[in-house]
Parts: C-alpha cells; structure tokens; sequence
C-alpha cells in the first residue's frame, strides 16, 4: 500500500523566517520557493514548510506516506477506522495529498505523486 513515509511538512507562521532557520538547518537551498509553499529535497526525503498549515488544521509536522493509489487507499484506512481530517486534494502537478486522523488522534499524511517538477 506505501512506498514509505518520504515527505514531511511543517506549518509556519512565517515562512521567511522558516525558510532562512531550515535552508541553515538542511544545508541547502529549496527546490520549490513559493509564497504559499518552500520545499527542499535532501537526502532522498522531501522537506515542507506550509504557511497556510495551521489554518487547514495542521498543530505540528505531518509525515505523508507515499502511495500509487490515494483514493483506495484512503479507503481502506477509514474502513480500519481512520477519520478523515483533509480529502484527497490536488496540490499541482497532478500531485495528490490527504490526511486522516487514528483513534488515538494523530495525523496519518497520504501523497500520490503526480507529474510536476516537484
């Protein structure tokens, strides 16, 4: 069902100042620099800072497994019990995400690459 947790994403408040602590934090320069989203690649795992976060209900970091089929697999996970906190949504580039919630209430983040650069 997953190819592994390989993204992780951030909610900020202030995304330049994010971008300078976590560009001196990873080394490196982001892949993607926009006003409502700073990515960076390194290491073979995908590094988010989302300042629109904390308004679509992020509290913390949100690990996204990386699946081939988001929709079957959003099925499943509710039929295991999971709620929904955010449906499947494109981001770009055919790029899919949601996330849903456990018993326990922590956050399960799903990502169905798509065919944009990033």
């Amino acid at each position: 069902m997953t190819e592994g947790i390989k993204t992780i994403i951030y909610p900020v408040k202030d995304i330049a100042k994010a971008k300078a602590l976590y560009s001196v934090l990873l080394g490196a320069k982001p892949t993607m620099d926009e006003p409502y989203y700073v990515g960076y690649a390194v290491a073979g795992q995908d590094i988010g800072l989302d300042p629109n976060g904390h308004s679509t209900g992020m509290t913390g970091p949100v690990s996204y497994w990386h699946v081939a089929d988001i929709k079957k697999s959003l099925k499943a996970l509710l039929g295991a019990g999971a709620v929904v906190q955010q449906d499947a949504k494109d981001v770009g580039g055919g790029k899919l995400t949601a996330t849903v919630k456990d018993a326990d209430g922590n956050v399960i983040g799903l990502i169905q690459p798509g065919t944009g650069a990033w």
